[in-house]
């Protein structure tokens, strides 16, 4: 009986992390969502408060930090006009979310619309109850991301 009750308690706690994990990957895919939104409409207010002041931003161009990443959104350097999420998947790491995103990404980049499909990585950590996020990086990739 002993033994029944304890396996009963060992597959309930299982179930319930698996809640837990399945709970807070649908947490940072909907945020890694919003952030997509967010950039498109060059909403740097709510972007500079999900973004950790030490984050890192590697593109095809080169790599920077928030400061600049909230400028060139702003300014429309880099105009996130739309991705096209085709394929997601996230690891959950004690404090930290891994997301990678393959998406289709149209953007106006110096004047100039181009559409390239990309391997996003995206590196949320969690801090005082909220995700920030800590890196976004780039991987342009040499097939469409619905191949």
């Amino acid at each position: 009986m002993k033994t029944t009750f304890l396996g009963l308690i060992i597959i309930m706690a299982a179930q319930w992390s698996f809640a837990q994990d399945s709970a807070t990957e649908q947490e940072i895919i909907q945020l890694s969502k919003n952030k997509w939104q967010w950039m498109s409409d060059k909403n740097v207010d709510v972007l500079s408060n999900l973004f950790h002041e030490k984050a890192v931003f590697v593109h095809m161009g080169g790599s920077w930090g928030t400061e600049q990443e909230l400028n060139i959104i702003k300014s429309g350097g880099i105009w996130y006009k739309k991705a096209d999420i085709h394929k997601v998947s996230v690891n959950i790491i004690d404090h930290t979310a891994i997301l990678l995103n393959r998406i289709d990404l149209l953007a106006v980049v110096g004047g100039n619309e181009v559409t390239n499909p990309f391997e996003v990585t995206e590196v949320y950590i969690k801090q005082n109850g909220n995700w920030k996020l800590g890196s976004l990086s780039f991987t342009r990739l040499m097939i469409r991301g619905e191949e």
